[in-house]
């Protein structure tokens, strides 16, 4: 799941090497923590939080199979 978000980010910001994300492993749920520069914030983000969601209805769908949600936190 980590690699499918860093796809995904890498293809959307200016700056794809400031790229990071770390995964947290919790009872019920992985959470995946995406950092970016701050100038591509608003691209990972998207007009009224769009893109942001559109990412994490990709994550639902391919986690589909675990028995774990995963959860999408942008800083």
């Amino acid at each position: 799941m980590k690699e499918l978000v860093e796809v995904i980010a890498k293809a959307l910001v200016d700056r794809p090497e400031e790229v990071r994300v770390t995964e947290e492993e919790r009872e019920d749920a992985i959470v995946l923590k995406l950092s970016v520069a701050e100038a591509d914030m608003g691209r990972v983000i998207g007009k009224g939080g769009k893109i942001a969601k559109s990412i994490r209805t990709v994550l639902r769908a391919a986690s589909a199979r675990r028995s774990k949600h995963v959860l999408l936190d942008i800083d």
